[in-house]
């Protein structure tokens, strides 16, 4: 089964880290990225763009609205994103595991979200 896990962060959190901190933070990640690379059961990754880049589409009359900005009013952003296969849920989480967002920044509010991915199936006409 596959798993979108998404990595969170809190925007206010980091910005008020001095920069050696951040630094200190996000020079531990190449490494542990690494281990959950090498644990084979990775399948796609990458850090997504602040805020102030997102777009959201919305369904309006039939066609879609655009309109700046993250739709949830949370404190918490995702901030990247990444795709495994595991024969579990158990397995999932020792995988996930690996990566940053699970061991390091909790003093930048990182956290992960983690989403069996389920495939539906349209019936033939």
């Amino acid at each position: 089964m596959k798993y979108l896990c998404l990595a969170y962060y809190d925007p206010a959190k980091f910005a008020a880290m001095p920069p050696a901190d951040v630094q200190a933070l996000v020079s531990q990640c190449p490494a542990l990225d690494a281990q959950l690379k090498a644990s084979g059961r990775l399948k796609v990754s990458a850090s997504l763009q602040g805020p102030d880049a997102v777009v959201n589409l919305r369904p309006h009359g039939g066609k879609p609205q655009v309109t700046d900005g993250p739709f949830a009013e949370s404190k918490e952003m995702v901030g990247g994103f990444f795709m495994i296969e595991a024969a579990d849920r158990d397995e999932a989480v020792r995988v996930a595991s690996l990566h940053p967002a699970a061991t390091l920044g909790e003093e930048a509010g990182w956290w992960i979200e983690m989403h069996p991915i389920g495939f539906f199936e349209q019936a033939a006409g």
